[in-house]
């Protein structure tokens, strides 16, 4: 009868008393086990490197922040530019690798500047195209490190769940159900001595009796 009765503990493993059983729960119990560690290194890799790309994204943020600043005094020069001059055409990305997460790396920025002419326009117009070419590159960095950031925290999270799940729900979980089969199969084996026991005890009885 216990053979086919199905016992569910805390974490929903379903198992059934038998030998069969145990050894299946021992199997995963020992792959959760080996994976643990290895979740744990990534865990904490994801976390140096989600740190990483933020504080990056922060420093961008304050130099790009620097050469507005920087730049606030020509207000009245810009008015005069012509910001159509100036357009990113496109970028060249790469993937790299981090802790098993695929993340854009920034290789380079294509700009295309519209001819004009230098004769007709005020002779600061080269270094105001130089200066939105430094602020937009410094702007695309940062969101390429932002971007980044929350590709990481995102995995970060995923593994931080799956450490808990494997270190406070299914590890104890399995323990819990391989002692109750170990207990099961146990009193079940004195059981069955006990009986064979009392079989033998009556049988030598009759035959003294006969």
């Amino acid at each position: 009868m216990f053979g086919t009765q199905f016992s569910i503990i805390k974490m929903a493993i379903k198992f059934q008393y038998n030998k069969t059983s145990l050894q299946d729960l021992n199997k995963q119990l020992r792959i959760r086990v080996r994976a643990l560690p290895t979740l744990k290194n990534k865990e904490s890799a994801l976390r140096v490197e989600v740190k990483r790309a933020k504080d990056d994204a922060a420093k961008l943020e304050q130099r790009l922040a620097q050469r507005m600043a920087e730049y606030e005094e020509m207000t009245r020069l810009w008015s005069e530019f012509d910001p159509g001059l100036v357009t990113i055409e496109d970028v060249d990305l790469s993937i790299k690798k981090i802790a098993g997460v695929r993340t854009p790396v920034l290789q380079g920025i294509h700009f295309k500047i519209r001819e004009f002419s230098i004769f007709n326009q005020p002779a600061w117009f080269l270094d105001g195209i130089s200066i939105l070419q430094q602020l937009a590159t410094v702007g695309i960095e940062r969101e390429f490190f932002i971007r980044k950031m929350n590709l990481l925290d995102k995995a970060r999270k995923k593994t931080t769940q799956k450490v808990n799940l494997y270190e406070k729900v299914q590890i104890p979980g399995y323990e819990e159900a391989i002692l109750k089969i170990k207990r099961f199969l146990e009193d079940e084996e004195n059981l069955s001595k006990s009986s064979q026991k009392i079989v033998k005890n009556r049988l030598e009885q009759m035959g003294a009796v006969a």
